[in-house]
């Protein structure tokens, strides 16, 4: 019974159009933050309506929705709008609160908890408690199954209107404007000339969408959905090498002045996923392709392949965090510091550097409905916003996309976004150019003085 993400996406719509122009922000995800009742409490109390959701090994996908603000008091609360769910495929099947006075009870040690009959992440455990009758009446075998351990549980707080008024960038989505991208790409070339290519350096948190991105620009210029990187949605880095991918316009066309450069993944746990380290050997050239990652160890000059003296062209140009916009919210912390120990690296180099929001369409339903709503979309404003505050980047530096997953076809819209990403970091890379030229003549204006 394993969910498609355009599956999760209609059930997602599906309670949005529930509960009226609604938007819904994750606020607790329990495999991130603990199966706990303190943990839910931490990132759920005082948030106003919310929608639970429980999911189990079986497949199924159930919760309730509350429009009052959890808390720890004990007490019961009431609440003649709540509801429980649950999912037939797609179709979403409600059970309307009995005892509208009990509707909800405030427990320290659990997660949410409806009435008395049904509660997730019960008494601090990844369990579901469920006793249809009083409170709220459901078939248990619809419900869940009768399945009571949770693989996750998440919350989402319900916000209002999804649209702003007006986009918060502009964009063209005619098809001209895909081919002129497409063109200003194949025809770059950087401005010093000693570089043949670009060299542009993916990072980010594992399944954010590294390797993704590379195969999604590969297909647009192949013409069809291809897939060269190792790409999926396991816990750890499928990406266990350093890998340089260079895109050809066409099957049997020339490579294309842009070299995409993927890491592993990083990941919260020391010891696990990209060494920081690793980062500075990589921007500085150092790095030779397919080194074999050690994530408890760093490259060391001795290694097999290491670049002693790196040129230019051996060199990042542009780092790209890659960030999943469904996660953005909710970057446990030790993540968050190990983005902003790259951004340090990179800094010092000085090497200029830009976000690519990820997942846009699984993030907010209006897009996912039409993606050319994605700069009218409050949500992703907001989680743009966000991320550029979290990394410490101007918004003006995040720039959202759609990899394609599980698309056989290609998109004009979605190759649009794709190619304006591109645009952007050969942008950046130029700036990079400058400023080492502004650099190197300044330097040469000391040597004559």
């Amino acid at each position: 019974l394993s969910m498609t993400v355009s599956s999760l996406i209609q059930q997602h719509r599906a309670l949005c159009s529930q509960l009226g122009h609604v938007k819904l922000k994750l606020l607790y995800k329990a495999s991130i933050h603990g199966f706990t009742g303190a943990a839910f409490h931490k990132q759920c109390d005082f948030q106003g309506p919310t929608v639970s959701v429980g999911y189990n090994a079986t497949g199924y996908i159930f919760g309730g929705y509350t429009s009052k603000p959890f808390n720890q008091s004990g007490q019961y609360v009431p609440d003649d709008r709540a509801f429980l769910f649950t999912f037939k495929g797609e179709a979403l099947l409600k059970y309307q609160v009995i005892n509208s006075n009990q509707a909800v009870r405030m427990i320290a040690n659990s997660g949410p908890y409806f009435g008395e009959s049904l509660a997730l992440v019960n008494g601090s455990q990844a369990v579901v408690y469920s006793n249809p009758g009083n409170h709220y009446n459901f078939p248990p075998a619809e419900m869940h199954g009768n399945n009571l351990q949770l693989t996750d549980c998440e919350v989402y707080q319900v916000e209002g209107e999804f649209s702003l008024e007006k986009p918060w960038r502009s964009i063209v989505w005619e098809s001209e404007k895909r081919n002129e991208l497409m063109n200003s790409i194949k025809t770059y070339k950087p401005i010093n000339s000693s570089v043949p290519q670009a060299r542009i350096l993916l990072v980010g948190p594992v399944g954010a969408g590294k390797s993704s991105f590379f195969n999604s620009i590969n297909s647009v210029f192949r013409g069809h959905v291809t897939s060269q990187a190792i790409a999926g949605c396991a816990g750890t880095s499928l990406t266990t090498q350093f890998r340089t991918y260079t895109v050809k316009a066409g099957r049997e066309g020339k490579p294309l002045p842009i070299i995409l450069c993927d890491t592993m993944g990083l990941e919260e746990s020391t010891g696990a996923g990209l060494d920081v380290d690793d980062i500075g050997n990589i921007l500085k050239g150092h790095i030779p392709d397919c080194y074999q990652f050690n994530p408890s160890a760093a490259l060391h000059p001795e290694a097999h392949g290491y670049r002693s003296s790196p040129g230019l062209k051996d060199r990042i140009h542009c780092v790209v965090f890659i960030i999943d916009a469904c996660k953005v919210s909710i970057m446990p912390t030790k993540l968050e510091e190990k983005l902003a120990a790259v951004r340090r690296r990179a800094n010092f180099i000085g090497v200029p550097q830009l976000v690519l929001l990820t997942k846009v369409d699984e993030a907010c339903p209006v897009v996912a409905e039409d993606l050319t709503n994605v700069y009218k979309s409050r949500y992703i404003r907001e989680m743009a916003q966000e991320a550029s505050t979290r990394l410490g980047v101007p918004l003006s530096c995040v720039v959202p996309v759609k990899n394609y997953c599980e698309e056989l076809e290609l998109d004009q819209k979605c190759d649009i976004l794709l190619l304006s990403a591109i645009i952007q970091m050969l942008r950046f890379a130029d700036n990079y150019f400058d400023d080492i030229n502004d650099r190197s003549s300044s330097k040469k204006d000391i040597d004559v003085v």
